[in-house]
């Protein structure tokens, strides 16, 4: 009985290992598939590919990168993910600590005013005439400041913060230090597991956003590379007359085609975001887990 059991077993973990390699693999092949794409000479990609490059060719990122708006852009993404993740993390983590002190007047109604916009939004019309009313059109800190302070953040963070020893910061208060001596040396440095899992979200997160972008931006200088990516693929023919154009007309003609420009551009957008990510993947899973059990 015990043997069938065993070969039974031995017979599932196979089934399974392999249905989960399947999953992987259909989960990984599609952006495997623009890179080789992308990689490859976009007349001979044309006709199909599987697992290689077809004539290995980097002409179409060559035009990518001869236009202006393409490293202005990527300027811009970069600087609004490394500036707007700072902020959201200072902001989000100073008022999750305030909300965490006993001393504050009306504590649990502001935090529970705070988690209330999670589920109530205004809509887009509102969002539009504040945003311009604050004279955030066509100003970088559109970018930034809508979000100094992101509910989402303020539950991760208060609930970590809860979890730690209350001793050490009263020790402090003993000391003389203040509420920001005490917020920068001790509750941060204690707090970097749940920082760094805040910065995987805003850093990611300032990446992707492209909206507010396409609604209040309308300055070349400040198009981030989301939006240029939306353009692009929107209008890939287009794209491919400039981008030939930039180059030299009688080779471009022939290696650049509006579907490896989508394919391009995409890597272009996504590789930067897959680069920085593993730095900050393995405190992500120990600051969630380590705020809920101890929370």
């Amino acid at each position: 009985m015990k043997k069938n059991r065993s070969v039974a077993g031995k017979i599932a973990n196979v089934i399974l290992y392999i249905l989960l390699t399947v999953f992987t693999i259909m989960c990984i092949y599609p952006f495997y598939y623009i890179i080789i794409y992308s990689l490859s000479d976009a007349n001979q990609a044309a006709s199909g590919l599987f697992l290689l490059p077809k004539g290995f060719s980097l002409e179409t990122y060559k035009g990518i990168f001869l236009l202006n708006d393409i490293p202005q852009a990527l300027l811009i993404s970069v600087s609004r993910s490394i500036l707007g993740a700072v902020i959201a993390i200072l902001g989000s983590s100073f008022f999750a600590y305030l909300v965490t002190n006993p001393k504050m007047i009306g504590r649990r109604f502001v935090y529970r005013f705070v988690v209330l916009t999670m589920y109530l939004n205004a809509g887009l019309i509102p969002w539009y005439m504040t945003m311009k009313a604050y004279g955030l059109q066509n100003n970088f800190l559109l970018y930034i400041l809508p979000g100094l302070v992101t509910a989402y953040y303020v539950i991760l963070i208060k609930t970590y913060i809860e979890s730690l020893p209350r001793e050490l910061e009263e020790s402090a208060l003993i000391d003389g230090a203040g509420i920001f001596t005490r917020y920068l040396q001790i509750i941060m440095p204690l707090s970097k597991p749940i920082i760094a899992t805040i910065a995987v979200y805003a850093v990611v997160g300032q990446w992707n956003a492209w909206t507010d972008n396409y609604f209040l931006v309308s300055d070349a200088k400040l198009q981030t590379l989301q939006m240029i990516l939306y353009n692009y693929l929107n209008q890939a023919n287009r794209f491919q007359q400039m981008s030939s154009s930039a180059m030299d007309a009688s080779a471009a003609a022939s290696m650049i085609t509006p579907t490896s420009v989508k394919m391009c551009v995409t890597v272009v957008v996504v590789i930067p975001i897959m680069c920085v990510y593993p730095f900050l993947q393995r405190y992500f899973v120990k600051g969630i887990m380590m705020g809920a059990v101890k929370g």
